[in-house]
């Protein structure tokens, strides 16, 4: 392999890096985020949840509260993405 190939080579593992290095970060913030909301949140309570108890069986589906993270994570992602676009 030439210099030159060694130079992309060596520049795509650095991006790649860098990469991993902001999806860890994003992954820790998120995972503190949910550890925190889960004990002051009214996530999984809110309006459109659908909780159903018959008997000794509980059917339990978070509609409204996957329409906010839906909302909230495109909205993050758009952002971010638009910040990173601009270098």
């Amino acid at each position: 392999m030439g210099k030159i190939g060694e130079e992309r080579l060596d520049a795509g593992f650095h991006s790649l890096g860098k990469l991993l290095i902001l999806v860890g970060v994003v992954l820790l913030l998120s995972g503190c985020l949910f550890l925190l909301l889960g004990r002051v949140s009214p996530l999984g309570r809110l309006p459109g949840d659908i909780l159903l108890q018959r008997g000794g069986w509980k059917f339990y589906l978070p509609l409204g509260t996957s329409l906010l993270l839906s909302i909230i994570l495109s909205v993050l992602l758009t952002l971010l993405t638009s910040f990173l676009g601009r270098r």
